[in-house]
């Protein structure tokens, strides 16, 4: 339910970023980079949600990650400047990374080993439905003129621009789920027991430990590494997939326009639902690494396809564009977000527990981190001077995409490096 309505949150931007460009008057390379300030934040959440969790324990930092980013979501909703609205961002981002850090392991600490793989992958499938929900939110909030918000004291424009303050106040909603978590999640037993080491042996801090130690170092630069290149593809992706959809075919899009290319994107993300579930349940039967491996080399070669779509669909003549994106698109939702559910299982197996929390959210948040120039160079792709032709027509938007492919393909490589960790006792 947490990553669920973090990804809500988060991805409310992705469908309302041209209407908030509008309100603000800035570009939509500088609307991208706003974006990326969020992703920047939650690296950083994620490390302190990390550190947190090894010390107070993984219920109360997830709590505490799950008011910031509900809080913020929905006082940036009532921005009255370009300045206010890129403080909530940075703020709600250091909730929405500490969310996973703290989330995660909550998880993989609660569940055997054997059922380890399929239970992270039915949380990380979450972010498949948070993505639904915000592309039905966007789909019937953007779109409307019946209101108008002219009330406000700082906003002096019509419904429909201003439409994106509403879908962003709805982001307070999670903030309820916290008293669900206080009232009903334990801390696993393995935390308890190493915070009661931690406290007889005055174990030192684990942010450093997990540089200094031999046995530790190596994996965090390899998760690091991985986590860096799979979020370069997937936020390229997500960030640019529904605007892909709706954009004109004049500007490298799909032309499907706001309404139908926003709701295309639930059936990409049905895709992704199964994907991370599936994940889940093949990794605790092949293994996490030759599971991770394959998904990463689908996307590598699905992306292409999905990037030249209108090329296609003309070129085969006998099925329609949506029956095509139809067809598509939870194929790609499958495996470009399906590998997300092997970082739960393979870093809770790699770290020892004293520092898992600090070691896991160190190595996921500074990928997400490094993603944050995703945005921006898929922007700056797309909009290039280096836009090419195919038999007459711009597909600069479609090129961007495939720059995911890139990411993908260095992902597996730095995965080959990594054991194999199925069937893995926690220490």
């Amino acid at each position: 339910m947490g990553w669920t309505l973090d990804a809500m949150d988060l991805l409310l931007y992705v469908f309302a970023f041209r209407f908030i460009a509008q309100t603000f008057d800035i570009s939509g390379p500088q609307a991208a980079l706003l974006f990326s300030i969020t992703l920047a934040s939650s690296a950083l959440g994620g490390m302190v949600f990390g550190i947190i969790s090894d010390y107070v324990g993984r219920v109360k930092a997830l709590t505490y990650s799950i008011l910031i980013y509900s809080f913020f979501t929905m006082l940036s909703a009532f921005a009255p400047n370009i300045l206010f609205f890129v403080i909530c961002r940075f703020l709600l981002g250091l909730g929405m990374g500490g969310e996973w850090a703290s989330g995660e392991i909550l998880v993989a600490e609660s569940w055997p080993k054997e059922h380890r793989g399929k239970v992270v992958g039915m949380v990380q499938s979450g972010w498949g439905f948070g993505f639904i929900f915000a592309a039905l939110l966007a789909t019937f909030v953007l779109p409307i003129d019946t209101f108008n918000l002219n009330w406000i004291p700082f906003v002096s424009t019509d419904f429909p621009i201003e439409s994106w303050r509403v879908l962003f106040f709805l982001g307070v909603i999670p903030a309820f789920l916290v008293f669900y978590v206080r009232r009903v999640c334990e801390e696993p037993e393995v935390w308890k027991k190493s915070a009661e080491v931690r406290k007889q042996t005055k174990q030192e801090f684990t942010f450093f430990e997990i540089f200094k130690s031999d046995e530790i170092r190596p994996m965090v630069i390899k998760a690091t590494l991985l986590t860096s290149f799979c979020m370069l593809s997937y936020w390229g992706l997500s960030y640019f997939v529904p605007n892909y959809l709706a954009s004109p075919i004049s500007e490298g899009g799909a032309g499907l326009g706001i309404v139908k290319g926003f709701g295309f994107t639930i059936p990409l993300n049905i895709g992704a639902i199964l994907g991370c579930i599936s994940f889940g349940l093949i990794s605790d039967k092949v293994g996490r690494k030759t599971t991770f491996g394959m998904y990463l080399i689908i996307v590598a070669l699905l992306v292409p396809v999905f990037g030249n779509i209108v090329t296609i669909q003309k070129f085969l003549g006998f099925i329609s564009l949506e029956a095509l994106i139809l067809i598509l698109a939870p194929l790609l939702g499958f495996f470009a977000t399906g590998f997300y559910s092997g970082f739960g299982a393979i870093f809770a197996e790699i770290f020892p527990t004293r520092a898992r929390g600090t070691a896991q959210g160190f190595s996921y948040n500074v990928g997400r981190g490094a993603s944050a120039i995703a945005p921006p160079l898929f922007a700056f792709i797309a909009v290039s001077s280096f836009t090419f032709l195919f038999n007459g027509e711009v597909i600069g938007n479609g090129r961007a995409l495939m720059t995911a492919s890139i990411f993908a393909l260095c992902a597996f490589f730095v995965l080959l490096t990594l054991p194999e960790t199925k069937g893995k006792d926690l220490d």
